[in-house]
């Protein structure tokens, strides 16, 4: 069938997530990689192409706000190839969008990624990029985490304003806000429609607050590298982590693995901030979609050892994270299990709000008519059986 839309493609026969509920059994129109209508049932349409999603779930494609890496590749590796094989392995799991994610380095490897993403970032043989998210290196060092040390450095406008005007692909930048001059950084990124993110941090939550009010609104990897309640010359603070739950302008991101972020911190975290202010984020590093061994946290010629085991990435002292290995699906799945919270807000929390975040939610993140037709099927394990991005199937599981 032709219409003044083009040719038609209905996916049906499978349950329809919305953001707000599951929708029942029914079916998704497409015509020019945009969804033009949702009918319930198996809805017909003559000389359509027709793609059955045999009784699964019909979700939003999933955006995952930060990931460094899979497939035994890292965005630092700095070559087209390795950037591919990212974004092909993230497609299998489900992640139609993604932003790649630098780690602390020196300025030469920077550059370089700068460059190379340039070429690489309209590719569509897998997830979509939606824009580059720089983490590091401003951060506080006893916060580092698995940060190379050599890198972290306090804010420098004649450095930073160099990697701005070398690149105009950055939308957000991870940052510890109480390092001198974070502050006026905020400013001048917010004004530039980049968002900055506190991470790596040893602020408080006078802190905090403060930075809100230039522009840092979101929480890098909540939980992770940032204090808690604290204490400092014997009095008692409240850390980043509760003015994260306190401030209502401010959303977080969770790795939900079941290791970064175990079960009761998740139910924690969505009690107190609710699916409309969380995204859950792979912060996945080069071992995701490989087997546990020995493997390497940033670029090939300048990363660190660590080891994959437990489901996690580990310093080879076995005494803190490196990143973590999980896909996309696994996030959902846990945060559905392990968090006990409703299927379409465990899709939520990978569609919408981070589509909200990026400032994308205009066409990204739902299933509603005019839409882009960014699309995933799993089953009820949430095993990812097909994906297509703008309509087309890139992805289907053999």
């Amino acid at each position: 069938m032709e219409t003044e839309k083009g040719q038609i493609t209905r996916i049906y026969n499978g349950e329809i997530i919305t953001p707000e509920r599951n929708f029942g059994v029914g079916t998704v129109l497409i015509a020019e990689g945009k969804i033009i209508g949702i009918e319930p049932g198996n809805y017909e349409v003559p000389g359509s192409i027709g793609h059955d999603a045999h009784g699964g779930y019909i979700a939003p494609g999933f955006i995952d706000l930060h990931t460094h890496g899979a497939g035994d590749s890292d965005f630092m590796d700095c070559t087209e190839e390795d950037c591919l094989t990212i974004a092909r392995e993230h497609l299998r799991h489900g992640t139609t969008l993604l932003y790649p994610t630098t780690l602390a380095s020196d300025n030469q490897e920077l550059f370089r990624f700068l460059d190379i993403y340039d070429r690489v970032k309209d590719q569509r043989s897998g997830a979509a990029f939606g824009g580059l998210h720089l983490e590091g290196p401003y951060f506080a060092y006893a916060f580092r985490g698995a940060q190379d040390p050599r890198y972290l450095r306090n804010p420098s406008p004649e450095e930073y304003m160099e990697i701005l005007d070398r690149s105009q692909d950055i939308v957000r930048w991870s940052i510890a806000p109480e390092l001198p001059g974070a502050l006026e950084f905020g400013d001048i990124l917010h004004r530039r429609g980049i968002l900055p993110s506190i991470a790596h941090t040893d602020a408080i939550y006078e802190d905090v607050v403060e930075a809100v009010k230039h522009g840092f609104t979101h929480i890098t990897h909540f939980y992770s590298c940032m204090n808690g309640v604290t204490r400092r010359n014997a009095f008692r603070y409240a850390g980043c982590v509760e003015a994260g739950y306190l401030l209502d302008e401010i959303t977080i991101e969770l790795i939900t693995d079941g290791v970064h972020v175990p079960a009761p911190l998740m139910k924690l975290a969505v009690k107190n901030k609710g699916a409309e202010k969380i995204a859950l984020v792979t912060d996945s590093m080069r071992g995701a979609g490989m087997p546990e061994g020995k493997s390497i946290l940033g670029s090939r010629s300048k990363g660190r050892e660590v080891l994959i085991e437990d489901g996690v990435a580990k310093m080879p002292d076995r005494q803190s994270f490196a990143g973590s290995v999980a896909t996309a699906d696994r996030l959902v799945r846990n945060m559905y299990r392990m968090g006990e919270r409703p299927l379409e807000e465990a899709v939520r929390m990978m569609t919408l709000t981070p589509a909200e975040i990026m400032g994308i939610a205009d066409r990204k993140g739902k299933i509603a008519k005019g839409y882009d037709a960014d699309i995933v099927i799993f089953d009820p394990d949430i095993r990812i059986n097909r994906v297509f991005i703008n309509g087309e199937t890139l992805f289907e599981q053999p």
